[in-house]
């Protein structure tokens, strides 16, 4: 999976130990990311609805979630991704974007991007492997980037992985199966049959995944938008509907009590920074709309950027980080004795 801020690649383990005990056999992951949660359970047999507003998200989720592994014919795919590497090199948008104004990948990767991207328009527009596609060069995109993992900012000098070439490979499909969706959180919920398993994952901060990750969302997108800044960010940043009520200390609350009262679900499970704007009392007497709520902390090592120190524009160091480690909340919610059998020994 990509590098990425908010990754649950640590919690994984326990939010999957969480569904096989409930019991259920149907998840929600509504704020789905990389797929990697929702991943997880379909690999203990459930059928999971993941929804993202992100475009490479919605894609992730397409592949991961949506495809059944035995509807790939292996050949095909090996086929098609093999046609897209064999294209000459273009200088396009990607490359004078993100490779000459700014510096996230390589030029010479740069002309395999663009040469890959239009690729899959003019051949897989209308595939069924046409997420995969977009998946696999998403992946190779950032196996040889040059960043923390955020792209608000590249590295003032080329990563030693942003040297070699790109390269494609199939994505590792997972058994199982559901539904993906790109939707607004509290908007898709009235449209959702109920589940056993409801897992949320909110955005927390200040901090935006539309300009943290611009790139893979211009990328999968397929668009070229006017861009601002050294890091060529989408204009379209600015505009008040890619805003979020999740991203302002002000509004996220009220959206989250809306949320939480509208899940639709039999067991509802929360994971929240002691970062985010709301401090764990007030986590816990909102999730308790759901029922029974425990909790269970995790503490683990903060996000590469976070640990670096302070840097001005110009890239001298003017400060350093507070703190180098957060603990994760991880809320179990839903009726007491179901909680108490899901959560009894578990480490936390």
């Amino acid at each position: 999976m990509i590098k990425y801020l908010g990754s649950k690649r640590n919690l994984v383990p326990v939010l999957g130990e969480l569904f096989e005990r409930s019991g259920a056999r149907t998840a929600l992951d509504l704020f789905t990311g990389t797929t990697r949660v929702a991943q997880e359970f379909c690999r203990r047999g459930g059928f999971v609805h993941a929804n993202d507003t992100a475009s490479y998200a919605y894609v992730f989720a397409q592949t991961y979630v949506e495809t059944r592994p035995e509807d790939v014919d292996p050949d095909e795919l090996g086929e098609a991704l093999e046609r897209l590497a064999a294209l000459p090199d273009r200088t396009g948008y990607l490359t004078e974007t993100f490779c000459e104004q700014a510096r996230y990948f390589q030029p010479h990767n740069g002309r395999r991007l663009d040469a890959i991207r239009a690729g899959i328009d003019e051949w897989y527009a209308e595939s069924p492997l046409r997420p995969l596609l977009l998946t696999s060069l998403v992946e190779a995109a950032d196996r040889v980037d040059s960043t923390v993992g955020l792209q608000m900012a590249y590295l003032k000098d080329w990563s030693a992985r942003s040297h070699q070439p790109l390269r494609l490979r199939p994505p590792q499909l997972v058994p199982g199966t559901g539904q993906a969706y790109q939707r607004d959180a509290a908007e898709l919920l009235p449209d959702l049959p109920r589940v056993d398993f409801a897992y949320l994952d909110p955005p927390y901060n200040q901090h935006r995944y539309f300009t943290n990750y611009h790139v893979w969302e211009t990328l999968v997108r397929g668009d070229a938008p006017e861009h601002y800044g050294k890091a060529c960010k989408r204009t379209d940043a600015r505009d008040a509907g890619t805003k979020s009520a999740w991203n302002s200390k002000r509004t996220m609350p009220e959206e989250f009590a809306r949320v939480l009262e509208g899940v639709n679900a039999d067991v509802t499970v929360v994971s929240f920074s002691n970062e985010g704007f709301v401090p764990l009392p007030e986590l816990v007497e909102m999730a308790s709309v759901r029922g029974e709520v425990r909790v269970l902390d995790y503490e683990y090592d903060r996000y590469i950027g976070a640990r670096l120190g302070i840097y001005s524009p110009q890239g001298v160091k003017v400060g350093t980080v507070s703190h180098t480690r957060n603990v994760e909340h991880v809320l179990v919610c839903g009726a007491a004795d179901r909680v108490l059998a899901m959560t009894e020994g578990l480490a936390a």
